[in-house]
């Protein structure tokens, strides 16, 4: 008989199936497309509705709504000293450079619609990959290098030299693609010492101190019609839903897959642009988009 024949037989542990938490993953993302087009086709639609009501206080809404999901669940567990971790410089530097992004990326979808600056901000992608080597010390191949060059003759095709009201909205839109590069880049500096919950609780901290002093700077207007409050809470909770099914996506699928079906936001953006609001982009900036598309979803792949 074996020699263990007398003890007690353990149940065997049932373990998650890789595909089956891939899968898991891509769904996560897709559901984060979906909100994220959501969130820019409301931004814009409430400048259209309540057209005194600046783009401040749609990121306002948008990081305060984020912030409160966080805080008031950690408030009742009286776990929200958790929520700080460990403090590191990082954490404070992503989340100035992202609430930096989020303000700019919403003056930009005021100004030029939702579908052409989500594709701008979207450059985010190429901008990691662009500095990677530079603040992560990570080697680029030569296709990398040349997926990034096609990317940026995208990003040129887009913007409007002609038209400087457009291309003040799309240099903000593609400097919030930038912005929003080194905030991520922060997160991978970050280490996995800390939450995803921390890493956004503080994107929404140093947010609500840039607004406050933004607003102290150069006053503030709340909406003033029922339909703007109820636009203003579609953004905030979709924006919100959208960063917490982003995070569980890279949580449980490969983060190449993730970052390539992240393209479908701005993909739904500019649909949303077209249907909703009849912004229908000329040859060279749809050219433009579908460079970006092209190698902003293979170039994860490359590395």
């Amino acid at each position: 008989m074996p020699a263990n024949a007398d003890q007690p037989q353990s149940k065997p542990t049932l373990k998650p199936n890789p595909s089956q938490t891939s899968r898991r993953g891509l769904i996560y993302m897709l559901v984060a497309c979906v909100l994220f087009s959501f969130m820019n086709a409301g931004a814009y639609a409430i400048g259209l509705l309540d057209t005194g009501l600046p783009s401040s206080m749609i990121s306002f809404i948008r990081i305060l709504t984020n912030l409160l999901i966080l805080a008031i669940p950690a408030l009742i567990d009286r776990k929200l000293t958790g929520l700080f971790g460990d403090g590191r410089p990082s954490l404070w530097l992503r989340g100035l450079f992202g609430s930096t992004a989020l303000m700019l990326s919403f003056a930009a979808i005021a100004r030029i619609g939702p579908g052409e600056s989500a594709f701008l901000t979207a450059s985010s992608g190429v901008f990691v990959m662009l500095l990677g080597p530079l603040v992560l010390g990570q080697k680029n191949s030569l296709l990398v290098w040349l997926a990034i060059i096609g990317s940026f003759c995208g990003v040129s095709l887009l913007f409007d030299v002609h038209n400087s009201h457009n291309l003040f909205g799309q240099t903000m839109a593609l400097l919030a693609g930038l912005l929003s590069a080194l905030a991520y880049l922060m997160v991978a500096r970050a280490g996995r010492s800390n939450t995803p919950q921390t890493v956004i609780f503080y994107f929404c901290l140093v947010g609500l101190v840039l607004h406050a002093l933004y607003f102290v700077e150069f006053g503030y207007r709340l909406p003033g019609t029922p339909e703007s409050w109820g636009l203003l809470l579609l953004v905030g909770l979709s924006g919100s839903g959208a960063q917490h099914y982003m995070t569980r996506a890279y949580q449980s699928a490969p983060a190449a897959l993730v970052s390539s079906i992240g393209y479908l936001a701005p993909v739904l953006s500019l649909a949303w642009s077209i249907v909703l609001f009849e912004q229908i982009p000329g040859q060279t900036a749809l050219l433009g988009a579908a460079l970006i598309l092209l190698f902003g979803v293979v170039l994860p792949f490359l590395r």
